[in-house]
């Protein structure tokens, strides 16, 4: 595998992860506001998963770096 095909499929990677973090703190939005889950909101549930949406968003990504340097 050459350097240009593993940069690609960590950036695909970082992106599907980034990607994942946004859309389970949009869940969590829906969830507290909406009808989704239950009549008039769930806030506790949905801020629980929008808090772990953005820290997944936010940290997944930056772990996924510290483990491709450890690798060389």
């Amino acid at each position: 595998m050459n350097d240009d095909e593993v940069w690609r499929k960590r950036f695909r990677l970082f992106a599907v992860v980034r990607l994942l973090g946004v859309a389970t703190f949009l869940l969590g939005v829906a969830i507290a506001y909406s009808d989704l889950v239950r009549p008039g909101g769930w806030p506790l549930v949905g801020g629980i998963l929008a808090i772990c949406g953005v820290i997944d968003a936010v940290l997944a990504p930056k772990l996924l770096k510290r483990m491709w340097e450890r690798q060389g």
